[in-house]
């Protein structure tokens, strides 16, 4: 199971939310109140656009990469932006090939069907990760 680095938790990242517009509104109403009332469109502009933000980094907050090998099937299952798709292959057929980069994520390659993988490992895991995978498909056949 290959998941998304998240450091804070959806209530951590909620209150971190709620924090920062209870500061920017506290300014703009301290502005506001000065007879500064431009300040409050601009304040509701940049919380929209930090609500925008938190939304993307929301959907993207439970991505993962769930791979599993059985005798006769590598299983890899990919989340991505509640997106939920599965891939079989056929263990003894598949080929695993590094990132033309050490930042690119693996692909797997089988009849015909590439699928990359790895995306959530640090680059210096990538490659003793595809060693070990080889060994486990290796042990298919």
């Amino acid at each position: 199971m290959l998941k998304r680095n998240c450091a804070l938790s959806p209530r951590q990242f909620a209150m971190f939310f709620v924090s920062l517009c209870s500061v920017s509104l506290t300014i703009a109403i301290v502005f506001l109140l000065r007879g500064a009332w431009m300040i409050l469109p601009f304040t509701a502009l940049e919380m929209g656009a930090l609500l925008t933000a938190c939304v993307i980094q929301a959907r993207h907050a439970i991505d993962y990469e769930h791979i599993r090998l059985f005798p006769n099937r590598l299983v890899v299952e990919r989340m991505h932006a509640f997106r939920l798709t599965c891939d079989e292959f056929n263990p003894l057929w598949v080929r695993v090939e590094p990132g033309a980069t050490s930042r690119e994520p693996m692909t797997l390659h089988s009849a015909g069907k590439s699928v990359r993988i790895g995306q959530y490992l640090m680059a210096d895991a990538r490659e003793p990760f595809a060693t070990e995978l080889r060994a486990w498909l290796r042990r298919c056949g």
